[in-house]
């Protein structure tokens, strides 16, 4: 996560230097602790790295309206590249209609169905942050080429593991995705050689689900109580892998700095295409 940090941190730089300065705008309705701490995290690498953040918190009882105009005021504003709004949303609110809003161009999170449509036909969109620090992981592991391994990924959420599948489609892995109705998920498991965990079920995934030297990605993040004590662990359970896998990602401090690091790299990636756009005009 540091290293694509300071490399973004570098093509900031580049950027203000042709006059260009990248914006994430966040927004955050209520009060989740969990949100605040996230967009806390969010603006501190912005800053970091050189991005302009504007934050824009509004009331848990704001309405959907409410929310869709301040959406559509950051959409029309050209010194704001990227658009993020935190989840989840309080219950009052429709999420799908809410990132819909959001300028494809602007969208961050890599949630619009326009970038879900291009990341499933291998167009350059602005793809979601978790999975695609995922890749960057497994290739720093794995080498470049990942042609021809077996991912497995278990879950299938439209904010991991769908996206995580398609991404490994394009580096050419042999993809599996496994979720709550699939038969036989451990015999599946243990054909991975890369199991990328994102299920919301803690510790799930023991010694016996994986295979010798197998690469585990665990997007899992879970509080549990264990011993009188609150704490967090992934859907993996750490501890009893450990010893028989080639690679593996800490819960916490794995997956979580990779997400908010290319949410950076996507906020800049944002700034270059729309300055492009604006060159050509």
């Amino acid at each position: 996560a540091q290293i694509v940090l300071e490399e973004v941190k570098t093509e900031v730089v580049t950027l203000k230097q042709q006059g260009i300065e990248p914006c994430l705008a966040v927004v955050l309705v209520g009060d989740d602790p969990a949100s605040h701490v996230y967009v806390r995290n969010k603006v501190e690498k912005a800053q970091y790295v050189g991005i302009r953040s504007l934050e824009f918190r509004m009331d848990a009882t704001a309405s959907a309206q409410q929310l869709l105009e301040q959406i559509d005021a950051l959409n029309s504003e050209s010194s704001v590249h990227g658009i993020l709004v935190q989840l989840p949303l309080p219950a009052h609110i429709d999420e799908s209609l809410v990132l819909q809003r959001i300028n494809p161009n602007k969208d961050v999170d890599g949630f619009h169905s326009e970038n879900v449509g291009g990341l499933s036909q291998g167009s350059d969109v602005l793809t979601p942050c978790t999975p695609t620090g995922c890749i960057r992981l497994l290739k720093d592991s794995l080498g470049e080429d990942l042609s021809g391994l077996h991912a497995v990924v278990v879950g299938r959420s439209n904010i991991v593991g769908k996206p995580m599948a398609a991404l490994l489609l394009q580096e050419n892995c042999t993809v599996s995705i496994v979720h709550s109705k699939t038969k036989n998920i451990q015999d599946i498991c243990q054909q991975a050689d890369i199991l990328v965990a994102a299920v919301g079920r803690p510790k799930m995934i023991t010694a016996d689900y994986l295979q010798s030297g197998a690469v585990v990605i665990d997007v899992g993040i879970n509080r549990i109580q264990e011993n009188g004590k609150s704490r967090l662990v992934g859907d993996v359970d750490y501890e009893d892998v450990f010893a028989k896998v080639k690679a593996i990602t800490p819960v916490p401090g794995g997956v979580g700095p990779m997400t908010i690091a290319y949410l950076m790299l996507n906020t800049l990636k944002a700034a270059h295409s729309q300055f492009k756009e604006t060159c050509k005009d």
